[in-house]
């Protein structure tokens, strides 16, 4: 691990002579690529520095307690337990900074939320969960627009697409794709017996363009005239665009815009987006289950969390969590299961990279 941390802090060296080179900073393109490049691992350097500092005084510290002065000997001593534990430290943080990154963390996302089994009340309850993501959106200063949706009839959600905007979403909802079941009294229940229902969840990597290239001659493009509830006509323009991929069957339809150029160019978002974690996937199937290890499986199917009203109890399956915070969560409050989740999985990957190393 040291071996790799010097090759590190021997290339955050050269960055930063490379980044006073008139030449480099004429070469606007190599400048980005290099403070990128930079930015990247200063973190990993810092934290080198900051162990190897705390390295030296360890050593100087065990000197002094080998002094004939009883007082400073136990001065010593009480130095080197500190400096012990915040080596520790440090090396676990370093461990967790070697671990490789997830490229697609900084990304943007396309989360689309879709009622399963149980009804209207699945419907009521994706609506839930859009709310507690847009709020929780909100608190990251994210941008949500909403791509497409699909409503019933009792004021909840068949279907939602939307565009979450902003640096790190997905590394932060990645781990929500899947099965999320409530259990609850739904409104129309007369005789309080408590219901089980699901929405399924998918977040998936904003593809940018250059990412995924998409030939035109792949795609049946379709337009028809948007319509809301009750089948009444939302406009008199055939609006509303559905594209279909041919080569994979993958369908897109998007209408809440009024205009077919954007409605079109939404729909082309989320096919990208679509195919890009298509491709993520078939390439983590490739490498076995090792990847697994490391960000978890991600499949939609998968039941990943309860939401008990009558208890006021959320449970992450994954991890085996349970916090009885219901009704914070759905405001929005998500953090401490992300967190916890991601704690989660950076010790499985750390554990997966030391068998590797061993």
């Amino acid at each position: 691990m040291f071996n790799k941390l010097k090759g590190v802090e021997d290339r955050f060296k050269e960055l930063e002579r490379l980044l006073s080179d008139p030449e480099v900073v004429q070469d606007r393109d190599a400048y980005q690529k290099y403070i990128r490049e930079h930015a990247e691992i200063s973190s990993i350097v810092n934290a080198f520095r900051e162990y190897q500092q705390v390295d030296r005084e360890l050593d100087d510290s065990l000197e002094l307690m080998a002094d004939d002065d009883p007082e400073m000997k136990k001065m010593a001593a009480e130095e080197v337990d500190r400096l012990e534990k915040e080596k520790q430290r440090l090396t676990d943080e370093l461990k967790i900074l070697l671990i490789p990154k997830d490229p697609l963390d900084e990304k943007s996302v396309i989360l689309e939320i879709r009622a399963g089994t149980g009804g209207d009340e699945a419907g009521l309850f994706a609506g839930d969960l859009f709310k507690m993501y847009q709020r929780y959106a909100d608190g990251k200063g994210w941008k949500v627009e909403i791509m497409d949706h699909h409503t019933t009839g009792v004021g909840g959600l068949k279907e939602i697409i939307a565009n979450v905007n902003g640096k790190g979403a997905y590394s932060r909802l990645k781990y929500e794709s899947g099965t999320h079941r409530v259990q609850r009294v739904p409104t129309t229940e007369t005789q309080g017996r408590i219901h089980t229902s699901a929405v399924t969840v998918a977040v998936l990597p904003e593809a940018e363009e250059v990412e995924v290239n998409i030939d035109t001659n792949d795609l049946k493009v379709d337009v028809f005239r948007s319509s809301g509830p009750g089948g009444q006509s939302v406009n008199t323009t055939d609006s509303a665009v559905r594209i279909t991929h041919l080569p994979t069957g993958l369908v897109v339809t998007c209408q809440d815009e009024k205009s077919q150029h954007k409605n079109k160019a939404k729909a082309l978002k989320v096919l990208r987006s679509r195919l890009l974690d298509q491709m993520v996937r078939e390439q983590n199937e490739a490498r076995s289950q090792n990847r697994r290890s490391q960000v978890g499986s991600g499949d939609r199917s998968e039941r990943i969390r309860t939401y008990n009203f009558p208890q006021g109890r959320v449970t992450d399956h994954r991890i085996g969590l349970t916090l009885y915070r219901l009704e914070a969560i759905l405001q929005g409050d998500v953090d401490e299961v992300v967190d916890a989740l991601v704690t989660h999985y950076q010790s499985e990957a750390l554990q997966h990279a030391e068998r590797l190393d061993a």
